[in-house]
C-alpha cells in the first residue's frame, strides 16, 4: 500500500473525520439498545456512559483501509485481509464482552488465535535464528500488547490518546524507513484513534470499550512486530516497538506485580493504575491523563532516535529509558493505592469523576 504524502494524509484524514462523525451515532444506538456501563465495584465511574465506541472505531479504520487499497492496490492483499478480519473478530469478541462477560481465559484463548493468525500470514517477528522462537514471540507480543492497550483503558481519554499517539510514532518510523504498508496501516489507525477521542476525553461521552481497546491493541502489535527496520542494528530493532507501546507495557507490568504483592487476583480490574496513582498524588484528572499522554510521545521520539543510531549508541539510549522506566516503576509503586489510607481515600473521591469505565 504505498500511498505517498498525500495517500498517507488522505488515509489519516479519512479516519479521523470516519470516526469523529461515527461515534455519535454508535452513542445513539447504544442509548437505544441499552448498551451502557454501568458503576461497579471496581469501577469509577458514577453514572452509566454508553458503550459502542469500538465498533465506531472498527468501522472507521475498516473503511479508510478499503479507499486507500481502492485507490493503490496493495502487493500483499492476503496479509492485508487477514490482520483486518482477526482484528475486526476481536473487535466483536471485546463487544460480546461488554455487553455478557466472557472472562480472561476466552480472550486469552481468541488472542492466542490471533497471533498465531499473524504469524502464519507472514507478518510476524523474523529476528531469532529459529521459527518456534519466533512463533512464541509474535503469540507472546501480540496477547501482551492487546491486552496492555486494554488494561490502558481505564480514564477517559488515554487508551484512544494513548493509542494515537503510538500510532504516530509507528507512522513516522515506518515512512522514514520505506515501510509502506505499516506507515499505511498506522496513519489511519491514528486517525481513528483521535477522531474518537474528541467524544471520549474527560469528561466521556462514550467508552469504546473491549471492542475498541481490543481492536486497537491488536492492531498496534501488528503494526509494532510488522515493522522492518533493515538499516537499524538487529538488536536495537527489538526495542523500538518496546519503546513506542512503553507507556501501556510500564502500566500493565506494574499492575501485574503490585496486585501479585498485595495478595489481589492480577486478572481482576482495579483503580490501581499510573493513572490512578498520579491521581493520588494530587494530579487532576486531565493533568494526570495529559502527563501520560507526554511520556507517550517522548517515548515515540526516543523510539525514532533509536531507529537512526548506531549499536553503541542505541544501547547506550536503551540502558538509559530502561533505568528512567525501573525509576518510575519504583517510584510509583510507593502510592499506597491497596491499604486503607488518606491518599487512598482521596483518590477514590477524585477519580470518580473520571474513568473510561475503567477497571481493567
Amino acid at each position: 500500500m504505498q500511498l505517498g504524502v498525500w495517500g498517507f494524509a488522505g488515509a489519516f484524514l479519512g479516519a479521523l473525520a470516519l470516526s469523529a462523525a461515527l461515534t455519535p451515532l454508535a452513542l445513539r444506538v447504544a442509548l437505544a439498545r441499552g448498551a451502557l456501563d454501568v458503576p461497579g465495584e471496581h469501577k469509577s465511574h458514577t453514572s452509566p456512559v454508553p458503550y459502542f465506541g469500538g465498533l465506531a472505531i472498527a468501522a472507521a479504520f475498516t473503511l479508510a483501509v478499503a479507499v486507500a487499497a481502492v485507490i493503490r492496490p496493495p502487493v500483499n492483499v492476503e496479509e492485508i485481509l487477514v490482520i483486518l478480519g482477526v482484528a475486526l473478530a476481536l473487535s466483536v469478541l471485546g463487544l460480546l464482552d461488554d455487553l455478557r462477560g466472557l472472562g480472561p481465559l476466552v480472550r486469552l484463548l481468541a488472542q492466542t488465535g490471533a497471533g498465531l493468525a499473524v504469524w502464519a500470514v507472514g507478518a510476524g517477528t523474523v529476528f531469532a535464528p529459529w521459527p518456534w522462537l519466533n512463533l512464541l514471540i509474535t503469540v507472546v507480543w501480540i496477547v501482551g500488547v492487546t491486552n496492555a492497550i486494554n488494561l490502558l483503558d481505564n480514564m477517559d481519554g488515554l487508551s484512544a490518546g494513548i493509542a494515537g499517539i503510538a500510532a504516530v510514532a509507528f507512522f513516522g518510523i515506518a515512512a522514514v524507513n520505506g515501510q509502506f504498508l505499516v506507515a499505511g496501516l498506522a496513519a489511519a489507525l491514528a486517525g481513528c484513534a483521535f477522531g474518537f477521542l474528541r467524544h471520549n476525553f474527560h469528561p466521556a461521552k462514550i467508552y469504546m470499550g473491549d471492542a475498541g481497546s481490543m481492536f486497537l491493541g491488536f492492531l498496534l502489535a501488528v503494526v509494532g512486530i510488522r515493522l522492518r527496520l533493515v538499516e537499524t542494528p538487529q538488536v536495537l530493532s527489538v526495542f523500538v516497538p518496546v519503546l513506542v507501546l512503553g507507556v501501556a507495557i510500564l502500566d500493565t507490568t506494574l499492575v501485574t506485580v503490585d496486585r501479585i504483592r498485595y495478595g489481589h487476583n492480577p486478572l481482576r480490574g482495579g483503580r490501581d493504575h499510573v493513572s490512578h496513582r498520579l491521581i493520588a498524588i494530587g494530579l487532576p484528572v486531565r493533568a494526570a491523563v495529559a502527563l501520560i499522554y507526554a511520556a507517550g510521545i517522548s517515548l515515540g521520539w526516543l523510539a525514532a532516535l533509536l531507529s537512526r543510531l548506531d549499536l553503541t549508541s542505541g544501547l547506550m539510549l536503551v540502558g538509559f529509558v530502561l533505568a528512567a522506566g525501573v525509576f518510575a516503576f519504583a517510584l510509583l509503586a510507593t502510592v499506597p493505592v491497596y491499604e486503607n489510607s488518606r491518599q487512598r481515600r482521596r483518590m477514590m473521591r477524585l477519580v470518580d469523576e473520571s474513568d473510561d469505565g475503567g477497571a481493567a
